[in-house]
C-alpha cells in the first residue's frame, strides 16, 4: 500500500483494538454472547466473503459467454454459479460488474460508505472508509492508483464507479498473462479483493 495510506495501518489496527474490547465488554454484560461473534465471523468465513467474487471472475475469465452474460445481466449470471446462500440480503442486490481491459480500467469507491457488495468482497477494509480515499479516489483517480502500485498508461482510460444502494459495482480485472495452463479454482486461488475493487492487479505468484 502506498506511502498516503500506511498511517490506515495503525488506524486500523487501533479500531481492531477497540472493536476487541467493545467486544468483551458486551460479553461480560450479557449483551451478546460469544457463540453470536463465532456465527457471524464463521459466515463470512464460508458463506459470505472474496472467494463468491473469485470464483464468478475465474469462470469470467475460462468462460467468454459466461463473461458476456456477468457483464450484461449480472445477478442472473452470478445465479448460475449456485451462489444464492451467500448473496441475499441488501448486501448482495443490485450487483453489477464491469471489467478491465489493455482499454480501459475501473475503479470502485462508494462516496456514502455504506454499499459495499460484502458477499463478492468480504469485509471492507479500513482505507476503503476513508474520506481521503473516497474523495481522491473521484478527483485523481490515476493518481491513486500509483500510488497502490497500479501505474495506469495514458492510453488506457480509468472509469470511477460509485456503489449506492441502487448499484453494487465490482470488477472483473484482467486475466495474468501465462495462465492458461491454471484451472478454474487455481485461477481463483488468485484473486484478491483489492483486483476486484480496482486497486490491484492480478498476478502470477513467483516460481
Amino acid at each position: 500500500m502506498s506511502q498516503l495510506f500506511d498511517y490506515d495501518k495503525q488506524r486500523e489496527a487501533e479500531s481492531a483494538a477497540k472493536v476487541r474490547a467493545l467486544e468483551a465488554l458486551l460479553i461480560e454484560k450479557g449483551v451478546i454472547g460469544s457463540d453470536s461473534v463465532d456465527t457471524v465471523l464463521a459466515h463470512f468465513e464460508t458463506v459470505a466473503g472474496p472467494f463468491n467474487g473469485a470464483k464468478i471472475v475465474a469462470r469470467a475469465w475460462i468462460d467468454a459467454d459466461f463473461k458476456t452474460r456477468l457483464l450484461t445481466d449480472t445477478p442472473s449470471a452470478i445465479a448460475e454459479l449456485n451462489l444464492a446462500q451467500g448473496m441475499d440480503g441488501a448486501e448482495g442486490e443490485h450487483m453489477l460488474a464491469v471489467a478491465n481491459s489493455s482499454e480501459v480500467h475501473n475503479l470502485i469507491i462508494c462516496t456514502l460508505c455504506s454499499c459495499y457488495p460484502w458477499p463478492i468482497l468480504g469485509l471492507p477494509p479500513y482505507w476503503y472508509k476513508d474520506p481521503v480515499f473516497r474523495a481522491r479516489g473521484v478527483r485523481e483517480p490515476r493518481a491513486v492508483l500509483k500510488e497502490f502500485g497500479v501505474p495506469i498508461s495514458p492510453e488506457t482510460r480509468v472509469d470511477v464507479w460509485d456503489s449506492s444502494a441502487q448499484i453494487r459495482w465490482f470488477v472483473v480485472p484482467e486475466r495474468p498473462a501465462n495462465s492458461e495452463h491454471l484451472s478454474e479454482a487455481q485461477l481463483a486461488a488468485l484473486v484478491t479483493p483489492e483486483s476486484m475493487m480496482g486497486v490491484a492487479l492480478v498476478e502470477m505468484p513467483a516460481a
